[in-house]
């Protein structure tokens, strides 16, 4: 039998590492204090961030119906726009960081932002291996909760997702060691206080929009220490909400039922890790007409991040289609910036008129090609809408 002996120890030097990496992370959530007041500032400053592909076409769209709802607020010095530069692939290749220095400064002068896509490359690209710039700055800026909201009224859908989103698999993904040529390893990590306040959120958003119910998913019966850990720690948080019902799913189940006609409708609020979150939003996205359609939000205590959940079709502006962009994801994600801002009155007015234009009159429609209206022409559409109504 070989002798295994210092390929151990060499993984254990970074494993050690790891965890010491984990543990300060942890002190640092501990010490953090309680969360931004937005009603409490002088002035909002709204960071606009177009990334890269589509990321600009799509960012400037709701930049503008921003601007349009918020036109009041911006004359009085109440909302201030900040344009942000520089989350191309090509700036973040040549500083061969996923968010250069200057533009976290940038970002983080900024109280929310609102961001386009931005490609992460992958093994065989033309890119060298940076990390996601999604995962850095939901690192960076202590994102911990990922909100995707889900409706489709016809058939019985309102679901609203509370993923994790600075744990997991996901948080140490870049960091797995190979062990030996035939042994590779990678981390999930856990903390007591990452569930306590992704399931708080969860739970008071569902009080103070009468969802009545919370469903947590995770695969404790197999991963039995780190979902184990989630799972128990949500029905801590649960006993403080004894008028909200609480059950949990496996996600293999889950995925089973979110197809159920039948079962579906009993969902309200889902509360999941980040990979299990990841996987499911785009699940669950498909039915209200795919990823092109919806929006999310990532929040911290102090920053809040918003954006499309696609990428950044690189193919469309190499086929010179990119005037053709979908703003739809961008502009549900807008829905969430307004009301995550207190501007609950201008995110209805947004959310009424999608629904109008995408689910109802359908008089406009996006395809990606020549064949549908452009992204312009579908932002016009929406605007002319919230004026006459």
């Amino acid at each position: 039998m070989a002798n295994y002996e210092n390929v151990i120890k060499e993984a254990s030097k970074k494993f050690e590492a790891l965890l010491q990496e984990q543990l300060e992370r942890v002190e640092r959530i501990n010490a953090a204090g309680d969360a931004l007041d937005y009603s409490k500032l002088d002035k909002i400053i709204i960071g606009i961030c177009g990334g890269d592909g589509i990321g600009p076409i799509i960012t400037k769209a709701s930049e503008d119906v921003l601007r349009y709802l918020l036109a009041e607020d911006v004359a009085a010095g109440k909302i201030e726009f900040k344009e942000i530069d520089g989350l191309t692939i090509e700036n973040r290749a040549a500083h061969m960081q996923a968010i250069p220095d200057d533009v976290m400064e940038e970002l983080k002068a900024c109280h929310v932002i609102l961001k386009g896509p931005t490609t992460t490359p992958r093994q065989g690209d033309e890119w060298p291996n940076i990390e996601s710039a999604n995962v850095a700055m939901r690192k960076a800026l202590d994102l911990f909760a990922n909100v995707r909201p889900v409706k489709v009224p016809e058939e019985g859908i309102d679901w609203t997702f509370f993923r994790e989103n600075t744990e997991g698999s996901y948080a140490v993904g870049s960091k797995g060691v190979n062990v030996t040529d035939d042994l590779a390893v990678d981390f999930c990590m856990t903390t007591s206080e990452g569930c306590d306040r992704i399931a708080k959120l969860a739970f008071e958003y569902a009080k103070n929009n009468n969802k009545g119910k919370v469903s947590i998913v995770t695969k404790a019966n197999i991963i039995k220490t780190t979902d184990g850990k989630f799972l128990n720690r949500c029905y801590d948080i649960a006993k403080q909400y004894p008028e909200i019902e609480c059950d949990d799913w496996f996600v293999d189940i889950m995925t089973a039922k979110l197809v159920d006609q039948k079962r579906r409708r009993d969902f309200k609020v889902i509360v999941l890790p980040n990979l299990y979150g990841d996987i499911i939003t785009d699940e669950a996205a498909e039915f209200q007409g795919g990823v092109g359609t919806a929006g999310s939000a990532n929040i911290g205590k102090r920053y809040a991040m918003f954006e499309a959940i696609h990428g950044s079709a690189p193919r469309m502006i190499k086929e010179g289609r990119g005037k053709y962009a979908d703003p739809c994801s961008m502009l549900r994600a807008t829905v969430l910036l307004l009301s995550h801002i207190g501007k609950q009155a201008e995110a209805d007015k947004l959310e009424k008129a999608l629904d109008f234009c995408m689910l109802e009159d359908k008089k406009l429609t996006i395809t990606g090609r020549d064949t549908g209206c452009t992204c312009d022409e579908f932002v016009q559409y929406v605007m002319d809408t919230i004026t006459n109504m």
